[in-house]
């Protein structure tokens, strides 16, 4: 297991589901780690609590990431309280499950500004402090929805190709000063944001594990173990890419 004993990283939404996990496996591999959260405190603290319990130190820190304001505040007490990042891990989303002709103004801008723009304002906060040690590590979190049409996604799926397409942008213009960029797209993992879309939970659920490969859905784990491996010192030459983790799920639909 790799090494990240030195090393400090933020991951943004990582108070539950798939952030929470990544920001665990980090620890375990030694990271000191900031959770991230925007509403639920307790749930952020329990987290740190458990980084804590293994060895490693952690703070909660609440942002709006839809505001740039908030954004600076946050990577300013980050600054404060550790002195440094390596590790960005852009996971927090939102979106409002709607088709395309459905979406707002609002909801279009709303769901940009956090899963997309923000991990723009955040990498400019970022990479100065990756910078000075020549080092630094940033992974975006994507999904399928980014390349292909899935039932009440639109505007999430709109973000998602915005973060791939920025992923690979921003991979290019780090990787000479040792800062590598990549994206990680899970398949249908199960979580509470299932909860959020007008679908039979059970039956989607039933219907995706009988077609995966695996012959499971992906677990947040899963992402974490592939997440973590990105922001390690054994990354040397993967940049820019999109690692897909679904079992096998796409290869047959």
């Amino acid at each position: 297991m790799s090494n990240l004993k030195d090393k400090v990283a933020l991951v943004t939404g990582s108070s539950r589901g798939i952030g929470r996990a990544i920001a665990l496996e980090l620890a375990r591999r030694g990271a000191s780690v900031v959770v991230h959260y925007l509403r639920r405190h307790s749930a952020a603290a329990e987290v740190v609590a458990q980084i804590e319990a293994l060895g490693c130190r952690a703070m909660a820190l609440k942002a709006n990431l839809a505001e740039p304001d908030q954004i600076d505040l946050l990577f300013d007490r980050l600054g404060d309280h550790f002195g440094r990042c390596d590790i960005f891990v852009a996971n927090a989303a939102t979106g409002t499950p709607k088709s395309v002709l459905e979406m707002t103004d609002k909801h279009w801008d709303w769901t940009m500004d956090v899963n997309a723009r923000s991990i723009l304002h955040c990498t400019r906060r970022a990479t100065p402090l990756m910078a000075r040690r020549g080092w630094g590590r940033i992974v975006t979190i994507s999904s399928p929805g980014s390349r292909r049409v899935l039932p009440h996604y639109a505007a999430i799926g709109l973000s998602k190709a915005v973060v791939e397409a920025l992923t690979r942008y921003l991979a290019i213009d780090l990787a000479l000063g040792g800062i590598l960029v990549n994206a990680v797209s899970p398949g249908m993992v199960e979580t509470k944001a299932l909860t959020a879309f007008p679908i039979d939970l059970q039956d989607t659920i039933r219907y995706a594990t009988e077609r995966t490969p695996a012959g499971r859905l992906v677990r947040p784990e899963d992402v974490a173990r592939v997440v973590a491996f990105l922001c390690s010192e054994e990354n040397t030459m993967i940049v820019g890419q999109t690692i897909t983790v679904d079992g096998g799920y796409q290869l047959l639909v």
